[in-house]
């Protein structure tokens, strides 16, 4: 397999190449980044009660009608 290797930078999550170089579509390339550590993705983890003996202080009650109030 004949390898190519072509100098590019990331641009908006985009990688863009010199303009003067042209690759056939649907090319297969391998992307290889120097110097680069990959980073930890994101996670938002879903709220938990320290103490789960309070989980009625967080009740709600809904009420429907002209006379509904927030409470």
């Amino acid at each position: 397999m004949k390898v190519l290797t072509y100098e590019a930078i990331v641009e908006r999550g985009e990688v863009k190449l010199p303009e003067t170089v042209r690759l056939p579509e649907h090319a297969k390339v391998y992307v290889v980044v120097p110097g680069v550590e990959d980073l930890p993705l994101s996670r938002i983890q879903t709220p938990r009660l320290l103490r789960p003996e309070q989980v009625s202080d967080f009740a709600m009650e809904t009420l429907e009608g002209e006379d509904a109030t927030v409470r």
